[in-house]
């Protein structure tokens, strides 16, 4: 049978065609294209007896080991999640691993049901391969990079920004101790292929806040990670009462709002309370052993406090989280970097408006990003 093929070109993400993934579930929980969905042509205990029988008894015997475990009513079911799928995106592109015998099964048993739909040359692993070589073409651009205290809002001015790449949103972790988001962490392929998939839609220069390599569970490829270290820096510097009110907004407010739709009201409490406590604890070789007392003592009166409607009794941990812990952890890194350039130092309009013209004029005129912090 005449099966049709479409190439791995990266358009396909770009213009959001719809991917179905017959891989089995482990396979998709490790990393899948992005917006794929999983339908998948053997289950997880199915993938595991094939694969035996591969590896004992050659390609043959697996393939009719599976013909036997997918069959009859099964096969039926799986055939119909498919069409059902097609039937609401008649576009839509089939892939495995690597474009071979699942996603050549998947087209063969709709082919029968009167469906033809194309499958991915190589699959995943080749539009894995072609993503991973854009993020590192990418690390070729103009790029700007934004730092500045804890409560700075930098990734409000990333997001506020046509350009913004927003790396934490793409790890799902702000960063920091208390940084986690109540939704589990993408694997560290999904969080490469989110970034991907970010850059697919930012086709010029980046601009990007100031981060460690790594972001939560998530580490930032390499070739990426330098261009980053090489391109020219701003600085956010705004008052503490700003940055206080900023961080209540962030670790609190907007934190309860994500726990309170994904767990309700009395699980969701107890869940924010156990991170933050847990985060807190977690800094225990950092502030001293007197200190974390101190501060667990604050917390621990905040969230009473907070049961009884008053909210703002945060700021009593919060503030000296900035002024002891976060706000000196960054001035050492600054003192160790003090030959680092900043193009420009500012409040946070100051730098939205900086780093808008930046772009303009690397958009305009563009240069690499290492000449450009020279």
């Amino acid at each position: 049978m005449n099966l049709p093929l479409v190439e791995p070109d990266l358009a396909l993400l770009r213009e959001g065609r719809t991917l179905i993934d017959v891989r089995a579930p482990v396979e998709f929980a490790q990393g899948a294209l992005p917006g794929a969905l999983n339908l998948p042509l053997m289950d997880d205990e199915e993938r595991h007896l094939v694969g035996i029988s591969y590896k004992q008894q050659g390609q043959q015997a697996a393939i009719e080991l599976g013909q036997r475990l997918v069959s009859g009513g099964i096969k039926a079911a799986r055939v119909d999640a498919w069409r059902r799928e097609l039937e609401a995106h008649p576009d839509a592109i089939v892939y495995c691993f690597r474009g071979g015998l699942r996603s050549q099964v998947a087209q063969q048993w709709l082919a029968e049901a009167g469906i033809t739909r194309p499958r991915i040359r190589g699959g995943w692993k080749a539009m894995r391969q072609a993503l991973c070589a854009h993020i590192d073409a990418a690390a070729e651009r103009p790029m700007l990079v934004v730092g500045g205290l804890t409560g700075c809002a930098k990734t409000s001015l990333i997001t506020a920004l046509d350009q913004g790449l927003d790396l934490e949103g793409c790890a799902r972790h702000k960063g920091s101790a208390f940084g986690r988001h109540p939704l589990p962490a993408p694997s560290q392929i999904d969080f490469e292929h989110a970034m991907g998939l970010r850059l697919l839609e930012l086709p010029g220069p980046l601009v990007l806040e100031d981060e460690s390599r790594h972001i939560g569970s998530a580490n930032v490829p390499l070739t990426f990670w330098r261009g980053m270290e090489a391109a020219p820096r701003i600085r956010v510097e705004m008052p503490l009462d700003w940055r206080l009110a900023q961080i209540h907004k962030d670790y609190i407010d907007d934190l309860w709002a994500v726990y309170r739709q994904q767990f309700g009201d009395w699980l969701g409490w107890a869940l924010m309370r156990k991170q933050l406590s847990g985060a807190l604890g977690r800094l225990r070789k950092r502030l001293g052993g007197a200190r974390l007392a101190r501060l667990q003592r604050l917390q621990a009166l905040a969230f009473r406090e907070h049961e009884r409607g008053n909210r703002q009794a945060h700021e009593a941990w919060l503030a000296p989280l900035l002024t002891e812990y976060y706000d000196p952890m960054y001035r050492y890194q600054l003192e160790k970097h003090d030959d680092q350039r900043f193009l420009h130092v500012g409040d946070w309009d100051s730098c939205v408006a900086f780093a808008r013209d930046w772009v303009a004029e690397a958009e305009s005129s563009p240069r690499p990003s290492a000449t450009a912090s020279a």
